[in-house]
Order: structure tokens, then C-alpha cells, then sequence
């Protein structure tokens, strides 16, 4: 299979390097050169267009930021549908809206393309440690095809359903860790009220069977406010999105919004 990637940064980077390392011939595009100048040690190609860079792949993985910047590569006269063949694949490992995917999934079907979703979880350490969790959602035989390749840089890629599954499940997974850094910090702030050293109370805490991924986080980001300035604007979103999705489907969210929400506003970005 060939592949192409799109999305260079922090996450898409170590994931791009993998597949390369792994053997597959490769196609990136970036709209920045200087995103391309780690892999000029590979022998990965660069295309000067997403449209070129879909006429060289099979499978073409998209990791920017937003809803936006999905549809801006896929959907202009220059982008990855201007050129990718029908039979292709183009698996989203950006996290946006489900709606998003499953709106391009219907363009994309009347090209003879498939979509899945495909958002991860563990940051740039696990792609690089070949342990990021891939969430996916799509057609089984689009899937199939794909998880050798999710899984040069993934542990475990799973399949959730279709279209949309996957960014449905990390938004929950999103919500929830957002959740555990409000009831986490708040629990250390009491500690703190009460005489207790903050360190000393995280470090006991983190070892026994209060621990959690977000105590952990928050010990190492310097507290609430450091972590706040790395991933509060993307926990925001990701937040609303869920909250979006909720409301639209008569859904309520309970107490995990509310932890949420609370969460936010401790990190000044409140919903």
C-alpha cells in the first residue's frame, strides 16, 4: 500500500516516521518546508500538492488541527480528492465533529473513496514507542486494509463501528480526562487547605488506588496552569463538541460535563 500523510506537527510527525521506518512507500505534503525538513533523511517523497501527494498514495492519513483544516486538504481544486483514485482511502486521525467525517465520507463515497476515522491517544512519546491507542471508526473491509499500516505506530487499534465511532470515543475519552484534572486538582487543593505538602499528597495519591492519568498529568505540567497552557484550548474544544453531540441526540451528559466544565473554568477556558 502507498501512503500519504498530511499533518507534520507534534502528533503527525513521529506517526509519518513509522510508516516510513516500516517500509511503505511514502508521499508527505506540509505547508510549511521546514515541517519536511526532519524527513530529509528518508526516502520519502514530497508533493507539492495534496492532489499530488492522493495521486501517489492508496491511503492518504490526515492529522491537522480542526474541522477546518480537514476540509480545506480533502475538498479544494488542489486537494487530496482532486487526486486520489477511486478504490482509495482517506483515514482522518485528526479529532473533529463525527458529523465532519461522515459528511465527507458521503462525498467521498460518490468518488469511489472510502473514510474512516482514525483519532489517537498517547501524544508524540507513544507514536514514537509504537503504542499510540488508534480509535477507528469505518467500513470493515476499509479498516482491515488500513491497520497494517495504523499498526506501525499503534497498540491497539481498535474498531468501534462505523463512521464517526472512532472521534465519538476519544471526545468521551476527552471529556473524561478533562473531568479527572478538575476533581484531581481540586483534591490536591484541598490537601493543601488542610496542611498537607501538594507533592508529597500527589505522590501518594499517584501510587495508590485514587491514582489517575490526569493526576499524573498535572504533576508533571507544573500543576492546573501549566497544563492549562499546553491543552486547554484543545480540551475546550473537544469539550463543546461533545456537548454539541449530547444536546443533538437528547442525550445528557450527567456529572462528567459538570466535572468538566468545572475543569475549564479552573483552567481559564471555560465551554
Amino acid at each position: 500500500m502507498r501512503v500519504g500523510f498530511i499533518g507534520l506537527g507534534s502528533q503527525g510527525a513521529p506517526m509519518a516516521r513509522q510508516i516510513i521506518d516500516a517500509g511503505y512507500d511514502v508521499t508527505l505534503w506540509a505547508r510549511r518546508a521546514a515541517a519536511l525538513e526532519p524527513f530529509a533523511d528518508t526516502i520519502a517523497k514530497v508533493a507539492q500538492s495534496p492532489a499530488e501527494l492522493a495521486a501517489a498514495s492508496d491511503l492518504v492519513c490526515i492529522c491537522v488541527v480542526g474541522d477546518a483544516d480537514v476540509g480545506e486538504v480533502l475538498g479544494t481544486q488542489t486537494g487530496v480528492l482532486a487526486g486520489l483514485s477511486a478504490g482509495g482511502i482517506v483515514a482522518i486521525h485528526s479529532t473533529v465533529h463525527p458529523d465532519t467525517c461522515r459528511r465527507l465520507a458521503t462525498t467521498c463515497a460518490a468518488r469511489g473513496v472510502s473514510v474512516v476515522d482514525a483519532p489517537v491517544s498517547g501524544g508524540a512519546p507513544a507514536a514514537a514507542e509504537r503504542r499510540l491507542l488508534v480509535m477507528v471508526g469505518g467500513d470493515t473491509d476499509a479498516v482491515n486494509r488500513c491497520r497494517p499500516v495504523f499498526e506501525t505506530y499503534g497498540e491497539p487499534v481498535v474498531h468501534l463501528g462505523g463512521v464517526g465511532a472512532g472521534q465519538i470515543t476519544k471526545l468521551l475519552n476527552n471529556l473524561l480526562f478533562t473531568a479527572n484534572l478538575g476533581t484531581a486538582a481540586t483534591a490536591l487543593v484541598l490537601g493543601e487547605e488542610l496542611g498537607v505538602a501538594t507533592a508529597a499528597l500527589a505522590d501518594v495519591i499517584s501510587r495508590g488506588s485514587a491514582g489517575s492519568f490526569a493526576l499524573n498529568s498535572i504533576k508533571g505540567s507544573g500543576g492546573l496552569a501549566g497544563l492549562a497552557q499546553l491543552a486547554g484550548a484543545l480540551l475546550q474544544k473537544d469539550v463543546r463538541l461533545v456537548a454539541d453531540i449530547a444536546d443533538k441526540a437528547d442525550a445528557s451528559p450527567g456529572a462528567v460535563l459538570d466535572a468538566a466544565d468545572a475543569a475549564l473554568m479552573m483552567m481559564d477556558h471555560p465551554r
